[in-house]
Parts: structure tokens; sequence; C-alpha cells
């Protein structure tokens, strides 16, 4: 079998893939990129922005219907499933055209094929050999199922599935309280389904801060959460799940499973090419490096952080590295979004994080409606109330994390990213002009709240 020499070889064409792809192909490289599928992987076709798309509308909808308050007053305000997949769609497609305009723009050769490592330097898709100085894998991660009675019913899905379904149902059971739990529990009740989420912790979402994640928690009245609660057997429509030693039932007409994310490690031929990987993902250096000279591993498939930013970021790192160009990996300052209503964003280390690494901390918190942008936009209704609050180091001044609760947070967080990366101080910060009025004030005017 005839190998074709590349400079580099990308396996999977989601965010992590397809940046890097790229960086190497704008820095002259010759590039081959595998995808199985199709370009944009989960966050593109089947995560990030489909569920976006489809909460922007759920918003738009629920304000529609509760703008009295700003005397705007909507009459025969529906929602519609099928016009609203529609777009959705519409959605994916133009940015997958945008992608492979960017991969011909920039040289890189595609490939829509299964890849696998044949060797340290060897790849196979397709029924052809590649080989090449450098193979970068992006394999992202796929959704968990747990191991239940049940969970292999038709009316149980995953991520995935939930986005093609052409009917509303009257009732949705969601078996997870994470990010994308939260998030699609959300959407759905913001249009009229009844939801119950079921989540195994004492509280939603883990990973956010505890104020964070109660706050949102509350702004979701429309929600039932059933804390603490461990999800047993599905028997058609009824979820089983055992609390406080006593088993429960609800009623849902569909079942989201919404319980993590597996990194794709497995079929990729990475025994044969020696790279070290467990359960958790592919080991990887600060460079992005594993511990096969000339392999690296990007995104989801390392474990390290399942954002797609975070592996738009890895993707450059490793690209930099191949090019000789002096670059680590730094999850200090990396921003997390829930794209709940409200929005959700946080980034560094809150007040709790910063105390366990026994650092000594100030902190200001304010409210998001003091301040006039928030406050004329968002109104007094309970589901708009919102916080920031900064974490400072109180020797150094130097800013340590920040948390809010309230849209626009996530087009606000990457301000707070840049000036923890800069390791800026209280003073550095105080001295930016914001511009006014608008929500991301609440910054500035928190450091000057700071004790």
């Amino acid at each position: 079998m005839n190998e074709q020499q590349y400079d580099c070889i990308i396996i999977g064409g989601g965010p992590g893939g397809y940046l890097a792809a790229e960086r190497a192909g704008a820095a002259g490289l010759k590039v081959l990129l595998c995808e199985e599928r199709e370009l944009g992987g989960v966050c593109l076709n089947e995560g990030c922005i489909p569920t976006k798309t489809l909460l922007n509308a759920a918003k738009l909808y629920h304000h529609a219907r509760s703008s009295e308050q700003f005397g705007v007053h909507c009459e025969g305000v529906r929602f519609d499933l099928s016009e609203i997949m529609a777009w959705k769609q519409k959605v994916i497609e133009t940015q997958r055209k945008g992608i492979a305009f960017q991969m011909k723009q920039h040289g890189v050769e595609t490939v829509q094929a299964r890849a696998v490592l044949s060797g340290p330097k060897t790849v196979e898709a397709a029924g052809r050999s590649f080989s090449a100085k450098n193979i970068i894998v992006a394999s992202g991660s796929s959704a968990v199922r747990l191991p239940i009675p049940g969970a292999d019913k038709p009316t149980v899905l995953t991520n995935r599935e939930i986005l093609e379904i052409d009917t509303l149902p009257q009732s949705l059971a969601i078996i997870g309280g994470g990010i994308i739990g939260i998030e699609f529990a959300t959407f759905f009740s913001r249009v009229g389904v009844e939801v119950a989420v079921v989540e195994l912790l004492p509280e939603i979402a883990p990973s956010l801060d505890k104020k964070l994640a109660s706050g949102l928690r509350k702004a979701l009245p429309d929600v039932k959460f059933h804390l603490n609660s461990e999800v047993r057997k599905i028997d058609g429509r009824t979820v089983t799940f055992l609390r406080a030693g006593k088993e429960e039932t609800l009623e849902a007409e569909l079942v989201l499973m919404s319980v993590g994310r597996r990194p794709n490690c497995a079929g990729l031929g990475l025994e044969k090419a020696g790279v070290e990987f467990s359960r958790t993902g592919i080991a990887v250096g600060e460079k992005m490096e594993t511990n096969v000279p000339g392999i690296y591993a990007v995104g989801d498939v390392t474990g390290k952080s399942l954002l797609a930013h975070s592996a738009y970021r890895m993707a450059e790192v490793a690209v930099n590295t191949i090019l000789g160009r002096p670059d680590r990996m730094r999850y200090t300052a990396i921003p997390y979004v829930v794209y709940s209503d409200p929005e959700i964003a946080s980034v560094g280390l809150s007040e709790a994080e910063a105390g366990e690494q026994g650092l000594e901390v100030k902190t200001a918190e304010l409210l998001m409606r003091s301040n006039g942008r928030y406050l004329a936009e968002k109104g007094l209704d309970k589901t708009t109330r919102g916080f920031c609050r900064l974490v400072v180091e109180a020797p150094s001044e130097r800013l340590l994390g920040v948390q809010m609760m309230g849209s626009p947070a996530s087009e606000m967080i990457f301000g707070a990213a840049a000036m923890i990366e800069a390791e800026l101080r209280v003073q550095d910060m105080q001295e930016i002009v914001f511009p006014h009025p608008t929500v991301s004030e609440i910054i500035k005017e928190a450091l000057f709240a700071l004790k």
C-alpha cells in the first residue's frame, strides 16, 4: 500500500481538529484532516451550536410572553418547533460550509472516513495509508449512558437524538443536572414542556461555584428538581429513583440521559502506536504532546477540559509546538459558561477554591440589577436576578476569579479571563475605561467595592 506523505495528519474534524488544520495549513504545512462524519464535530452538529440556536428561540419566546413590564404587549405568540429545527439545520449547514472553505483556503486536504493509527507515524483511512512527521488526535468525546434497566429504550435519548425530535413532548425527565442537562431544561421549560431533573448530587452543576449553582436552580422555577436522587430504572414513561432510602417515581413522555461525556479513545489504534491513555483520556503534557514523539492530542479526548474553546487553545499550542514556537497550555483562566436563562459564567478560582489552596483573599459581590443597563433591559422578574462576584488575592491585589449570573455573562467573561491571564492588579483594572451604559461596568464597580 503506497503511503502519502504529510507534515501533519489530524484525526477528528471538531473544534480542536479543524482549528489545528487551519493553523497548520496557514503556516504552510502540508495537512490532512480526517473526519468520519461531518466537519465541525459534536460541537457544531449536535452540541454547542444547535443547542444555542434552540435556546435563543426559547428565550425570545419567553421574553415576548413576559414583556409587559417594559410596556410591550404581545398577542398570539407561538413557538413552532418545525420552523426552529429548520433554522437550526440551516445554521449548522452554513457553518459546515464555512469550515470547508477555511480548509480549502489554507490548503488542507480532507478525507471523510474513520482514521486509525497504524504506527507512530502512520494513519489508515478510507482504505489508504498516510504518513506524517506529526499526528494530532482530536477524536472528541461521546455521551455516557447509565447501565440501568430501560436505558436502551427508544424513549431515552442523548443530546444527539433530542436535537432531532419533530414534536415537543408534554413532559421531559432529564437524568443529570450538569451543564448540558440544565441547558436543555432551560430550553424545554421555556417553551412550555413540563420538565423534571433528577440529580445524584446535593446540587445541580457541580462544576460551578455553589452560589452560582443554587442561584441558577432558583432562577428556573418551572423546572422540578430531584436532588440527592439515584435513578434505578426506566420503564416506559416511568422513571424510578432512590432518594433518602425510599423509591420514588416520576412520569415523562421522553427521558434525556445527560450524565457526562467519555473521551473517544477506543478503536483509534493508540495501542499500536504506543500512546499512553486511560478511560479518562489520552495523557498529554503542557505542550499537548503524548509520550510518543510527534503524536499530540487536543480537546475532549485528553479529558483535561471538555470545552470547545479549550480545544481551540490546545490546538494552537500543539501546532505552535510543531512549528517550533514557544507555547504551553494553561488552565487557570479558561472561562466556563452555562447558556441558561439567566446565563452563568465564571473563570478562575471561586472563594472556596482559593481557600482550599491556602490563599488569603478579599471579595466583592454586587447585584446585577444595580447596573442601569441590566435593570433597563432585564427588569425585576425573579428569573433575571443575578450577581457579579470578584475574588482577589489579598497581599498581591491580583485578580483570581470572577463569577457572574445574569445575561450577557457569556459575552463579558472573556474580559475577566484576560485580566486573570495578564495577572492584573486591582489598581490596573480600576484604570480601565468601560463603556457606559453597559452591563460590563458591573465588573469595574465591583473592583471599587472590594473588602
